[in-house]
């Protein structure tokens, strides 16, 4: 079957927060988009926010679940007979100290934010390789540095940072794997302190849309010769000595 236009994207965890930016920034750039979320009712909702801005469908999926997952992507080929892009961005936190963290509890962490991309990419591998497309997992600065009792997650995001180039080499050169690791993106729309903004070097808390421009370019083709890299966005923190 040949590959028809426009482009198509799967965002997984896009129901609101930075996937629902995400797909709303492709969208706008004329991709069509299938918009997962294991918040069936968000997912909903996120559909007819968007439904007039372009072309997009929502299926549920749980992406620690390989049967939804291998649903899901077979939902957006049969929705729009291709798939260029995947975003992994579903994601779960968990702050609990080593000593109270479950088994159950770790797992859960691992078995969305990592095992969840990974199934994605498995199962997107050959659509994406059709297409030449692209992978970009949304991972976190958390897996450069740490605040205490998150181990869990900031192992999960590690590791979705080690695997991002394990796939660029496996894929390539048909599909690009990148990464973007976000700081602080204020998605709850809470009121923020000045001493909040003034504390990174650009002088503001990220938003949702910083991290969904950067995820355009990175399916775009101006990106590419980017293969296997990752992308911290957020405000410039990392790079600052802080002391007390």
């Amino acid at each position: 079957m040949g590959l028809r236009e426009p482009r198509a994207a799967l965002v997984t965890g896009s129901a609101h927060g930075i996937g629902y930016a995400i797909s709303r920034r492709l969208i706008a750039h004329g991709w069509a988009v299938l918009i997962t979320d294991c918040d069936e009712a968000a997912g909903r909702q996120a559909i007819r926010n968007l439904a007039a801005e372009g072309r997009c469908a929502f299926a549920y999926c749980d992406v620690s679940d390989e049967n939804a997952v291998n649903e899901a992507i077979a939902a957006a080929v049969a929705r729009f007979g291709r798939l260029d892009a995947l975003v992994n961005n579903a994601g779960i936190g968990l702050t609990k100290p080593l000593i109270e963290l479950s088994l159950s509890e770790w797992n859960r962490v691992i078995g969305v934010n990592l095992t969840g991309a990974w199934l994605c990419a498995k199962a997107a591998a050959l659509h994406l390789k059709a297409a030449r497309g692209a992978i970009v997992n949304i991972a976190s600065t958390r897996a450069y540095m740490s605040e205490p009792h998150s181990e869990a997650y900031a192992a999960s995001k590690g590791g979705l940072i080690a695997l991002t180039h394990a796939l660029a080499v496996s894929l390539g050169p048909e599909v690009r794997v990148n990464a973007i690791s976000p700081g602080w993106i204020e998605v709850r729309q809470e009121s923020l302190a000045p001493e909040d903004h003034a504390q990174h070097p650009v002088g503001r808390v990220g938003e949702p849309a910083d991290v969904a421009a950067l995820v355009a370019f990175l399916l775009s083709s101006e990106s590419g010769f980017i293969t296997g890299q990752s992308f911290i966005v957020d405000g410039g923190m990392t790079r600052k000595m802080i002391y007390r």
